[in-house]
């Protein structure tokens, strides 16, 4: 009986959907950019995204299989949508498969990490639940590279994802998500979606206390990437704007 094989989770570079991508070797390092180049069986957020991406790999290191023959497995819709970790949950054991009969296999999202801010975590729990050893990856995260960049706690910390999109809600949650962070030191971070950026930013202005620093980093390890840290009250002085086209990382403190 074959030995399983492992799951690399496997970083992507943060352009995703950006008109300007970065080269690939400037934001991976070159063991992570090996190992994809030699796995021949894949699970995915979309499989065409994961073939883009595949096949920058491919321009710098020789891949596995042509890029068509690969065996790339799709995520559910159900699992982009809902997450993970809803009731009675996915169960991704038999995407596995290729592992339990000795291959390797790499877990990849459309940016940064998977199974942080992304799917993938019902993929990790099933390889630890099958005894499939999993390998986590050096590469970009953009939560932890927003929060090294915001001057904000990084001994304590939370990332509360989305927030939410109706207005008298979405200012309830930030002035829940302050009190927490200014009552005890907790740094808060959340994204939300590129398009809906400035809105977010409007509602954080017109609602967070002035004394509250609010932190926005966008297009991170991109050329364009703009990280401000700030007390509200200067934000406000200064006049504030957020690019509606590039993903970005939110966060308050003290």
């Amino acid at each position: 009986m074959n030995s399983p094989g492992k799951l690399y989770l496997m970083p992507a570079p943060l352009d995703f959907g950006c008109e300007v991508q970065t080269p690939l070797d400037q934001v991976l390092p070159a063991g992570t950019l090996a190992v994809a180049a030699r796995l021949p069986h894949w699970i995915c957020e979309n499989a065409k995204s994961a073939r883009a991406y595949l096949k920058r790999v491919g321009e710098l290191q020789p891949l596995a299989r042509p890029l068509q023959a690969l065996d790339i497995r799709e995520l559910p819709r159900e699992v982009h949508k809902k997450g993970d970790h809803g009731p009675g949950g996915f169960d991704a054991q038999p995407l596995l498969a290729p592992a339990l009969a000795g291959a390797d296999i790499g877990l990849l999202s459309e940016a940064g990490m998977p199974a942080v801010a992304d799917p993938g975590s019902s993929v990790v729990r099933a390889a630890h639940e099958l005894g499939v050893q999993v390998v986590p990856l050096v590469g970009p995260v953009s939560l932890l590279l927003a929060l090294a960049a915001s001057g904000l706690s990084g001994q304590n910390f939370a990332f509360v994802g989305y927030l939410p999109q109706e207005a008298d809600a979405r200012a309830q949650r930030i002035r829940e998500l302050e009190s927490l962070a200014l009552r005890t030191g907790q740094t808060q971070l959340f994204i939300e979606t590129p398009y809906r950026n400035a809105a977010l930013l409007d509602a954080l202005l017109r609602t967070l206390q002035h004394n509250t620093r609010l932190a926005v980093a966008s297009g991170l390890t991109l050329e364009t990437a703009s990280i401000r840290s700030a007390h509200v009250k200067r934000w406000k002085q200064q006049g504030g704007a957020a690019d509606n086209s590039t993903p970005a990382v939110f966060a308050i403190g003290r």
